[in-house]
């Protein structure tokens, strides 16, 4: 009896697809639905990438200073990461400031740019700005992608990093050789970032010793701050200050944390503060500080800003601890 010998089998190669379109997959794989854009010579072949899928609305403004700060708005209202697109040189310039923006506001955001071919960059060519070098001390991280093929890793990483820790923009630069070029993307390339470590949590330890502080404090006063929106712990804010009687105060980004119709909302501290929000920070003996910075705007001179409190700082940034006031008890967590 004869053995049937089977026909050897090989998969399929992957589909080949332009660089421009391998971004929009990529895009439509992290879940974004909206892109604001405004186009230009080294970004039009992403823009027309953009023609070829009805999976994202694309929103072009006036001004690539427009499509930034949309991002932004976006990220505030969804809780999703905000992406903006740009063209190389003035385009790209034209977002500095946005970025700069979520970068000191916490906002999540992904800004793509279009470059120059690669063979041009270096040599001052028409609307060559280096956004790499300029956009890194105003971003958590910034791409330049030399190879089409990495693609995919890279847009992984980029939505990874703006929204882990501390959230705020990446910049993904794309040169407009990677643009055209046709490759057979690995749409399954896993990100690569050892370096990114988990979410920080407070210890049973440290949490014991804020309520010691809280329970020998008689007139305790919460700051909340843009942490609390982030992580989404309004209700657990509420039901915190009211479970032990504590007015809160909020700074500007951690407006709409707590019911303003509450009698205990304090609105603000500092310059733009209350009278009632300074009244009570200054006769307060505990300050309990939830996901917020200690801005000048808020401290004023800070040897009196809250004299006669201790102060607790519980922040996902420990580089925010005793950076502007001098804190007793600092703990490194997410605020959820």
């Amino acid at each position: 009896m004869k053995s049937k010998t089977k026909k050897p089998t090989h998969s399929k190669p992957e589909k080949t697809m332009k660089g421009a379109d391998v971004l929009v997959k990529c895009l439509e794989n992290a879940g974004v639905d909206t892109v604001f854009a405004y186009p230009g010579g080294q970004s039009i072949d992403l823009h027309n990438a953009f023609t070829r899928t009805n999976k994202i609305r694309v929103i072009l403004p006036r001004h690539e200073q427009g499509c930034g700060f949309m991002a932004q708005g976006y990220a505030r209202s969804t809780g999703k990461v905000g992406v903006c697109m740009a063209t190389s040189g003035p385009g790209a310039m034209n977002l500095l400031t946005t970025i700069a923006d979520a970068y000191m506001d916490s906002v999540p955001m992904v800004a793509i740019t279009g470059q120059v071919f690669q063979r041009l960059i270096g040599k001052s060519a028409f609307q060559e700005t280096d956004v790499f070098g300029m956009t890194l001390p105003i971003v958590k991280h910034s791409y330049l992608v030399l190879r089409a093929e990495d693609l995919p890793q890279i847009v992984k990483e980029a939505f990874l990093i703006a929204k882990s820790g501390r959230p705020g923009p990446v910049v993904i630069d794309i040169p407009k050789d990677v643009q055209q070029k046709f490759f057979a993307p690995d749409f399954d390339a896993k990100p690569d970032l050892p370096g990114l470590p988990p979410a920080p949590k407070a210890s049973d330890e440290q949490l014991m010793e804020v309520l010691d502080m809280l329970g020998k404090s008689e007139r305790p006063v919460i700051y909340a701050g843009g942490g609390i929106v982030s992580a989404g712990a309004e209700k657990l804010l509420d039901e915190f200050s009211e479970m032990f009687n504590i007015p809160v105060a909020t700074s500007l980004m951690g407006i709409g944390s707590v019911d303003p119709r509450k009698p205990k909302n304090l609105y603000w501290f500092g310059m733009h503060g209350t009278y009632a929000g300074n009244k009570a920070v200054y006769a307060s003996d505990f300050v309990l500080a939830l996901g917020t910075r200690f801005s000048d705007r808020v401290t004023g001179v800070v040897s009196k800003f809250a004299p006669k409190a201790k102060i607790v700082q519980i922040d996902i940034d420990v580089a925010e601890q005793d950076k502007n006031v001098a804190v007793d008890l600092g703990v490194n967590s997410e605020i959820s």
